[in-house]
């Protein structure tokens, strides 16, 4: 996924308010086009291996309850600077600090509860899409 790619998740809260429609549209309105999607209900232990590298940090336990409590959708994404595109789109992990018409600003919560997930790195990218899709999935 070098450059071009990178993974997102909408998260349950966003799914279970029906943002997740909205929210694909400002993805794909700004550039990305979906290689891989999926809708998932993870167990605690797999949102637990998802998460494995936050283990033993204090919000670990109310990360992987909250993930696993209602659907998420899982998706590929690709455009050029994919990573810093994304994380632009998608402001602030707090939605209270997020840049005004960004995903986490209209549609988070809270920390936690933030609409969605946007790999951090293009390896943490291709980590985490691999843990979701196989090469099969890809386009």
């Amino acid at each position: 996924m070098a450059g071009k790619r990178t993974f997102t998740m909408i998260k349950p809260s966003a799914v279970a308010a029906g943002h997740a429609g909205d929210i694909l549209s400002m993805i794909e309105k700004a550039g990305f086009r979906l290689v891989a999607m999926k809708l998932v209900h993870l167990s605690k232990h797999q949102a637990g291996l998802f998460y494995a590298e936050h283990d033993g940090k204090s919000f670990y336990e109310d990360l992987t309850r909250f993930m696993s409590s209602g659907p998420i959708i899982a998706a590929i994404l690709e455009k050029e600077e994919a990573v810093a595109e994304f994380r632009k789109l998608i402001g602030a992990t707090d939605p209270s600090k997020a840049d005004a018409g960004t995903v986490r600003k209209l549609y988070g919560i809270s920390m936690t509860e933030n609409a969605v997930h946007g790999s951090d790195a293009d390896a943490t990218a291709e980590r985490e899409g691999s843990f979701y899709f196989s090469q099969l999935d890809r386009v």
